[in-house]
C-alpha cells in the first residue's frame, strides 16, 4: 500500500466501518420470502471487500450537508448494492467473461449465470426499495427521498451505466474518435460515482451553488478513477488488482490508455483529479476529506 493509498485508508476509515456494520446487520436479519440460496448469492458479491469509494462519498457528503452518517446510512446501501449489481453482470459471459473479481472467482463462476443474473436483478430492486423505504424513518423529508433515489435510479439506467455498457461492449454502437472514450467512462462509471456524491449532498440542506460543486466533483473524480483503472489494466498484476489484467486489450476495448497512451492517460487521470479538488475547494478552502480522496485516487495502485 503506497502512502496516499494508506491516508485514503486512514482518512476514509469511519464511514467504510459504518457501512460494513450496516450492511453485516442487514444480512445477517431475518429476510421474509428471500430464498436463502440467492441469498447467499447476493452475499457473496455484496461482502467480496473492495474499497466502498460509492458509499464512502455518499456518507461524506450528506454530513457535509448537515445530515449524520448514520441517517445516510440507507442511500449509501442503495449505492453500493447498485455497483456490487453492475460488477456481477459486467463479468458475465455475454459481458467482459471474468472469472476473478476481488482475488476471488466471479459470481458466476460460483454459483452459475443463472443465479448471478438474478442476484444481480435482486441487487438492482433492493437498493430502490431500500432506500424509499427505510431513509424517511431516518427523518428525512419524503420529496427529498424521491429526489436522492430519482438521481441513483438516472445513474444506473439507460443514459448511465447501462446505456455505458452497451457503448463499452456493442461494436455497432461505437465511434472510432478517440474522445469516445470519455462518452463509455461518463456513463459507465462517472454516472454512479457522480450519483453517490450528489445523492448523499441533496439528503440535506444545499444551495444550488454548493449542489453544483458537487455534481463537477463527482464528474472528475469519476472520470479520474476510470482513466486510472485503464491504466492499472496494463500496469498491474492479478494479484494486485484482484482481478485479470490486460483484459481490455485482449478484448480490444476502447481506453483511455489505447486513445492517448500510458503517459497520455497518467495525464488526464492527474488532470481530472485536479478539477475534482478545484470543483469543491470553496466549499473547503481549509481541505476536506473529500479534497483528499481526489488527490489519493490518481496515484492509486489497485
Amino acid at each position: 500500500m503506497t502512502e496516499s493509498e494508506d491516508a485514503l485508508a486512514i482518512l476514509s476509515g469511519h464511514y467504510v466501518r459504518l457501512f460494513e456494520d450496516h450492511i453485516g446487520k442487514l444480512l445477517e436479519a431475518k429476510n421474509d420470502g428471500v430464498p436463502p440460496r440467492l441469498k447467499e448469492c447476493m452475499s457473496y458479491s455484496l461482502m467480496a471487500g473492495g474499497k466502498r469509494l460509492r458509499p464512502v462519498l455518499c456518507l461524506a457528503a450528506a454530513e457535509r450537508c448537515g445530515v449524520g452518517p448514520e441517517k445516510a446510512l440507507p442511500m449509501a446501501a442503495a449505492v453500493e448494492f447498485v455497483h456490487t449489481a453492475s460488477l456481477i453482470h459486467d463479468d458475465l459471459p455475454c459481458m467482459d467473461n471474468d472469472d476473478m473479481r476481488r482475488g476471488r472467482p466471479t459470481n458466476h463462476k460460483a454459483f452459475g449465470e443463472a443465479m448471478a443474473l438474478l442476484a444481480g436483478d435482486a441487487l438492482m430492486m433492493w437498493a430502490f426499495g431500500y432506500a424509499l423505504s427505510r431513509l424517511p424513518h431516518a427523518g428525512i423529508p419524503y420529496e427529498t427521498v424521491s429526489k436522492s433515489v430519482a438521481i441513483l435510479a438516472e445513474a444506473a439506467g439507460p443514459s448511465g451505466m447501462c446505456g455505458g455498457q452497451v457503448l463499452d461492449t456493442d461494436r455497432e454502437s461505437q465511434s472510432g474518435t478517440a474522445d469516445f472514450v470519455y462518452s463509455i467512462a461518463g456513463a459507465k462509471t462517472v454516472a454512479l460515482i457522480r450519483a453517490s456524491v450528489v445523492s448523499g449532498a441533496i439528503l440535506g440542506e444545499i444551495s444550488d451553488t454548493a449542489l453544483k460543486c458537487y455534481h463537477d466533483y463527482g464528474t472528475h473524480l469519476g472520470m479520474a478513477f476510470q482513466i486510472v483503472d485503464d491504466i492499472l489494466d496494463v500496469t498491474s498484476t492479478a494479484g494486485e488488482l484482484g482481478k485479470t489484467p490486460h483484459k481490455d486489450e485482449a478484448q480490444g476495448k476502447m481506453t483511455f490508455v489505447a486513445a492517448y497512451g500510458l503517459d497520455g492517460a497518467k495525464r488526464l487521470a492527474e488532470e481530472n483529479s485536479e478539477e475534482a479538488c478545484r470543483a469543491i475547494e470553496e466549499l473547503f478552502p481549509e481541505g476536506d476529506l473529500l479534497i483528499d480522496l481526489a488527490k489519493s485516487l490518481a496515484g492509486r495502485k489497485y
